[in-house]
């Protein structure tokens, strides 16, 4: 059963920088195509960044240009890196696989605000 545990959250100020930490279980994490996800009070959740095992990036708009989604294969780790916050930034940020699949982990809170 592939899990997921989300983790470096926090409150950061408008224009600062965040990096977050998942790692992941299961089998064939390397070929596997990784994302992060997020989901706003209110909102439905989205889809933020995915990286292919092969390391293709492909972001959502609104993020494009300040976030960076990186993979470790060897730690089954991936990692989003998140710069130039704002307000519309703050949600719950989950990783999972892409497509995802229907257990998430917990997410870690973002909240950006001065």
């Amino acid at each position: 059963q592939v899990q997921f545990v989300e983790s470096g959250g926090g409150l950061v100020q408008p224009g600062g920088s965040l990096g977050l930490s998942c790692a992941a279980s299961g089998s064939l994490f390397s070929i596997a195509a990784m994302a992060w996800y997020r989901q706003a009070p209110g909102k439905q959740r989205e889809l933020v960044a995915t990286i292919t095992g092969a390391g293709n990036t492909n972001y959502a708009d609104s993020v494009k240009g300040r976030f960076a989604i990186s993979r470790d294969n060897a730690k089954k780790t991936v990692s989003l890196q998140m710069n130039f916050l704002t307000p519309e930034d703050t949600a719950v940020y989950y990783c999972n696989r892409s497509p995802a699949r229907p257990t998430w982990g917990q997410g870690t809170q973002v909240t950006v605000s001065s």
